[in-house]
């Protein structure tokens, strides 16, 4: 009997449901919206479905803000079509994989409304406080995610909440064992209705330093001093220990932005997290970097050689728990085929090579919705209609710096997180098929890149990401092993092999065509998939711009 776990051979698909489909008018997806569209989604080929949440939400973050944990927002839906939802998804033999927010909640929630009501509160130490310093100032020199310090003074009393992210959002206390038990009756509440796996949000950040040292800048993150806290581990295997992790076979997804891949595997070796999502996969070009400005909203072109080298340690150093998870975007980043790919002239040649070079490497793919029509990233022109944190910081000192205006908008909308969170194009009509009311966001309407005209069209994105995701369910890109070839810095070549079958992908990342000579075994082997412009020529393969070849011999 095969000791697989199911997400051992996952595809996934990535839907943020505000942005998916509108079947009630009111311009916000909703619940009903994926069930309606879930048989699309399995035409896919992907076998696991990831929600963003639709729990009871403030919606100051999106859904992060969590009011109840336990009731569904009637902003996407009810209970009962949350229900009606998940057992669609197991009806067709599909996951669901729900996202949870465990660092924080919303200053709304019942446990923080109680805990405000005083030290002596039982629910007090749900959250993390600190008295003032001498002079009444705050507790110490940390700034939060959002902007501003990451400690606010509660109006009744005399401390300071933390909240590492936005002002609403209070970091709970994991240090506290009846908040840790919170927690895992939560996780709980939703294994018992059916869920398949759960993405911890933001858990690298539960153990806080209590003795809060000062960031050695005069003011600095609070995440720089508590991430990967020695105290995780402990928090982690206490949870698994409460909860049906094993016996129902759960997937547990941790994202963890920083993580190199030692620290990938410290969190994965000992099987209380899964998988790590981690956002070291894209290094950019420093050298490009505008040191007059911030740095963290500036658009930087991809650094190809590094990438090479970070995804050739990921496949080594994870091979042997069938490979790390393998993603381009989602919705705390912007479009990856619009920001290092081509959303202009090889825009489509661009999103298939993107999918073939990562998706058919060992590991489990990621589809972010959209990503499979070569949707591409919101274009704001007012800075100030984008929620996404240092915009307004950033916007003005590009102007001081002597920025245009178009300047400065041209690396948000290819840097802010709110531009990769467009609604759905499933046509070319006026509101692409999303909605019969006033969408939520700004959205793209475009002719060829929504689903019904790609449906038409045998060569499009989408037709070739069911190819892809076909070949990938064979055994040789499931189980098969990786091996990264030595070629120029703009060209992405590998094998996998698996007993006597091997398949070849070569992959030209750029806008210029590229050349690589095939050795012997390679020159007369079936071609399995490819985009357009590619040939063979006298035991040369000639790329296209943004080309992409997939060889398979056995």
């Amino acid at each position: 009997m095969s000791n697989k776990k199911w997400w051992e051979s996952a595809i996934v698909y990535q839907i943020y449901p505000r942005s998916f489909r509108d079947t009630n008018g009111d311009g916000i997806g909703d619940i009903q919206g994926i069930r309606e569209k879930l048989d699309y989604i399995q035409s896919l080929g992907v076998n696991a479905i990831w929600i963003n949440p639709m729990i009871l939400s403030n919606q100051k973050d999106k859904g992060y803000d969590v009011i109840d944990y336990k009731k569904v927002d009637p902003l996407f839906g009810t209970e009962a079509e949350s229900d009606a939802l998940i057992k669609a998804i197991h009806d067709r033999g599909m996951k669901v994989i729900f996202d949870f927010p465990l660092n924080h909640t919303s200053d709304q929630h019942p446990w923080f409304q109680e805990a405000l009501k005083g030290e002596d509160n039982p629910y007090r130490p749900y959250y993390i406080w600190a008295d003032p310093k001498e002079d009444g100032s705050h507790p110490n020199n940390w700034t939060a995610a959002f902007g501003g310090s990451a400690w606010s003074k509660e109006l009744n009393g005399n401390q300071y909440y933390l909240h590492l992210f936005m002002d609403s959002m209070p970091d709970v206390n994991w240090d506290h064992p009846l908040l840790r038990k919170e927690m895992a009756d939560v996780l709980n509440y939703w294994i018992d209705k059916g869920i398949d796996g759960f993405r911890l949000d933001a858990f690298i950040y539960i153990d806080v330093n209590k003795e809060f040292p000062e960031h050695p800048d005069e003011m600095g993150p609070g995440q720089d001093l508590n991430e990967h806290g020695e105290n995780i581990q402990a928090y982690l295997r206490e949870m698994e220990e409460e909860i049906a992790h094993k016996e129902k076979d759960v997937f547990i997804v941790g994202e963890a932005t920083s993580a190199d891949t030692e620290l990938a595997n410290w969190y994965t070796e000992k099987n209380l997290i899964d998988k790590i999502i981690t956002m070291q996969y894209f290094p950019e070009k420093e050298e490009h970097l505008d040191e007059g400005v911030p740095e963290r909203k500036q658009h930087l072109p991809l650094d190809v050689a590094k990438f090479k080298n970070i995804q050739k340690a990921f496949q080594e150093q994870q091979k042997e728990s069938g490979g790390p998870l393998l993603f381009w975007n989602n919705h705390d980043m912007p479009r990856s085929q619009h920001k290092y790919g081509d959303a202009d002239e090889h825009r489509s040649n661009a999103a298939k090579m993107m999918a073939a070079l990562l998706y058919l490497q060992k590991g489990i793919p990621i589809i972010y919705y959209g990503e499979e029509i070569g949707m591409k990233n919101l274009s704001f022109d007012d800075p100030g209609n984008i929620s996404d944190a240092g915009v307004q910081k950033f916007y003005e000192a590009t102007r001081k710096a002597g920025w245009s205006h178009e300047e400065a908008m041209h690396h948000l909308n290819l840097t802010a997180r709110d531009v990769s969170r467009g609604i759905m194009q499933w046509d070319a009509s006026e509101k692409v098929g999303f909605t019969e009311g006033l969408p939520w966001t700004l959205y793209n309407r475009e002719p060829v890149y929504n689903v019904k005209d790609q449906e038409k069209d045998e060569n499009s994105i989408l037709h070739f990401y069911r190819r892809l995701l076909q070949l990938k369910k064979t055994d040789v890109f499931q189980n098969g092993a990786f091996k990264l070839l030595d070629t120029t810095e703009t060209t992405y070549v590998y094998t996998r092999t698996l007993d006597e079958e091997s398949a070849l992908v070569c992959c030209n990342f750029s806008d210029t065509p590229a050349s690589l000579e095939l050795t012997d075994e390679w020159q007369n082997a079936p071609i399995r998939l490819q985009n357009e412009g590619n040939r063979l020529a006298e035991g040369r393969l000639h790329l296209a711009p943004y080309g992409a070849v997939v060889f398979g011999k056995q």
